[in-house]
């Protein structure tokens, strides 16, 4: 009998940039944070990204505000850039609260905002934390 082959893990990727900030639940935050992914995806050299990675961390921290808010606790952007990879994730302290992708009515004017996350990203999930979540949008670099 022949034992199992261990495939290993590949290694991460390097991180060539980075940034994490925190942000009180409010509208103003989702605009704040919008604005400064838009600015630091063109500072880091990827422009013709920079309004997608805007628009998915606009949603993302608005998902965040509207459904992860817990009173005196903050939600976390934080962006990282490999060379294959720019990956948007939104933290929030609301563990239970998952975000689901929904199909809203012509009529409806919520639930998009995943369906947009999802068309612009390459790959998106959640990640459960020891407190909260993380929810993550990961599109190439091209």
């Amino acid at each position: 009998m022949t034992a199992a082959k261990e495939i290993p893990t590949p290694a991460p990727e390097p991180v060539l940039r980075e940034d994490q900030v925190d942000y009180t639940p409010t509208a103003r935050s989702v605009s704040l944070s919008r604005h400064r992914a838009g600015r630091l995806v063109l500072q880091w050299g990827h422009p013709l990204m920079a309004g997608d990675v805007a628009l998915v961390v606009s949603e993302l921290a608005t998902n965040s505000v509207m459904h992860g808010a817990v009173r005196g606790r903050l939600f976390r952007v934080h962006l990282t850039l490999t060379e294959f990879v720019l990956r948007v994730a939104v933290s929030d302290p609301r563990g239970e609260r998952l975000p689901r992708l929904g199909r809203p009515g012509d009529d409806e004017c919520f639930g998009r905002g995943l369906l947009i996350v999802a068309q612009l990203a390459d790959r998106w999930g959640v990640e459960q934390r020891d407190v909260g979540k993380t929810v993550f949008a990961e599109l190439s670099v091209r």
